[in-house]
């Protein structure tokens, strides 16, 4: 599979974050969560938190990270690494690529690190 379109670049101002369900490496839905940091830079990252199993794009979105509503954990956009307790395991994050007015997100491809 290849990058699949997410959103437009227009769907997401600064500081929000938009779940999605693509379609995942086996064909079955897969929750994801593009987030227009507060910089401007897009992320897609695992919209389910790895501790309390909620979605993260219904979090606060502060610089580069992404806070989880339940329980407050924080995770770093870019590596899905988790930066506050209760969360000690990091989420899968993509990559996206910009195509013209296209947001494109690559599931089949995960970067997160712990």
């Amino acid at each position: 599979m290849t990058a699949q379109h997410a959103c437009d670049l227009t769907d997401l101002d600064p500081g929000e974050a938009l779940r999605l369900e693509l379609d995942g490496p086996d064909g079955a839905p897969l929750p994801v969560a593009v987030v227009r940091d507060e910089e401007g830079d897009y992320h897609a990252i695992s919209d389910v938190c790895s501790h309390g199993q909620v979605s993260l794009s219904d979090g606060e979105v502060e610089g580069r990270t992404i806070e989880c509503w339940l329980h407050g954990s924080t995770f770093d956009l870019a590596t899905g690494r988790p930066l506050s307790l209760p969360a000690t395991q990091p989420v899968p994050v993509y990559p996206v690529t910009l195509d013209g007015d296209h947001v494109l997100v690559d599931v089949d491809v995960t970067a997160a690190v712990g």
